[in-house]
């Protein structure tokens, strides 16, 4: 799967509000996703839990994607996350990493 690196800046003293202000427009962008949709967010969450070890995993709704946040990840299994990255790659979904963590994007349907 391609990766791509982002230049991404910490938030530094404002982190706090940043924080409810992503958790804000998160809820208000999840009521526009179906269950479907939700469902396998959460399906492909679980599934990178597995093959990663991260200090925390985030799941954010957007406008037009959902993105799953790894939050300093290490990889714990290489052999299924091949297969699971051959997998989302058939699908469209992206992989980004910056010095936050590893992101993967899901678009909306």
């Amino acid at each position: 799967m391609k990766e791509k690196e982002l230049e991404t800046k910490s938030a530094g003293y404002y982190a706090y509000a940043a924080s409810r202000d992503a958790s804000m427009k998160s809820y208000a962008a999840s009521t526009s996703y179906t269950e479907a949709e939700k469902v396998t967010a959460e399906r492909v969450k679980l599934g990178l839990e597995i093959v990663y070890s991260a200090k925390g995993v985030y799941l954010t709704y957007r406008k037009k994607f959902i993105s799953i946040k790894l939050d300093g990840a290490r990889v714990r299994d290489r052999i299924n996350l091949k297969f699971l990255e051959a997998e989302y790659e058939t699908k469209g979904y992206t992989k980004s990493s910056s010095a936050q963590g590893i992101i993967y994007h899901i678009p909306k349907i």
